[in-house]
């Protein structure tokens, strides 16, 4: 009940999501020290992105903490942490533009997207009862609940597999712009393609272990049926 082989698997797992976490803050941090040859801050690079994509009505808010930038699609505003806002470094130029592509995403109605926003109320709601589901139904050894807690959990797990090719694609849409436009070299492409791809890997990191979660309570689900 305890114990399962696919534990190995999740603490490998574990341990790649705390390497990534660990990544992402470090390749941050190095490429925050390197000013784009533009001279472009994170708003600015932000602002002519949603400016010349026709989202004159997004606006763009500076908000405290380190690598709390995001897209709001509610309130329809791009929030940048302080050190992207402010600044003209690579890693601030690729985070603002990163949140941006998210924006467009939303314009445009990108199927992934728009599959992500349709799937989060149900995900709020299954991803919170889930583990009193599973928790309960190993307790009492009840198939009937272990099995229930198994299809909310796995709502959980479908919308981070969801958001995997949102997140990529938000990447790609800003790397492809931010050349175009001049707001970075070609030569500093690498650096932008250091920051977002190290970004990337934490949600790569933390869907697989969802992912090896969902695949051992089947398993255990599976085992005990056939008992």
């Amino acid at each position: 009940m305890f114990f399962h082989p696919m534990d190995f698997l999740i603490i490998i797992a574990f341990l790649l999501s705390l390497w990534a976490q660990f990544r992402v803050s470090g390749t941050f941090n190095k490429w925050a020290e390197v000013p784009t040859t533009s001279g472009m801050t994170g708003y600015e690079a932000a602002r002519r992105m949603l400016d010349r994509n026709g989202l004159h009505d997004i606006s763009i808010e500076p908000v405290q903490g380190k690598l709390s930038d995001h897209y709001d699609p509610i309130h329809r505003v791009v929030r940048l942490s302080e050190p992207v806002y402010y600044e003209s470094s690579i890693s601030a130029v690729s985070v603002a533009c990163h949140e941006v592509g998210h924006a467009i995403q939303h314009k445009q109605h990108y199927p992934m997207l728009v599959l992500r926003h349709r799937m989060f109320p149900v995900v709020r709601f299954a991803s919170g009862i889930a583990p009193f589901l599973l928790i309960a139904g190993f307790l009492f050894q009840s198939l009937n609940m272990i099995g229930l807690g198994i299809i909310f959990f796995s709502a959980a797990v479908a919308f981070q597999l969801v958001t995997l090719p949102v997140e990529f694609n938000a990447s790609s849409r800003a790397r492809k712009v931010m050349v175009a436009e001049g707001f970075i070299t070609n030569q500093e492409e690498h650096g932008v393609a250091k920051v977002l791809n190290a970004a990337a890997l934490t949600y790569v990191a933390a869907a697989l272990i969802s992912l090896l979660e969902l695949v051992k309570y089947i398993m255990i689900f599976t085992s005990n049926r056939d008992d």
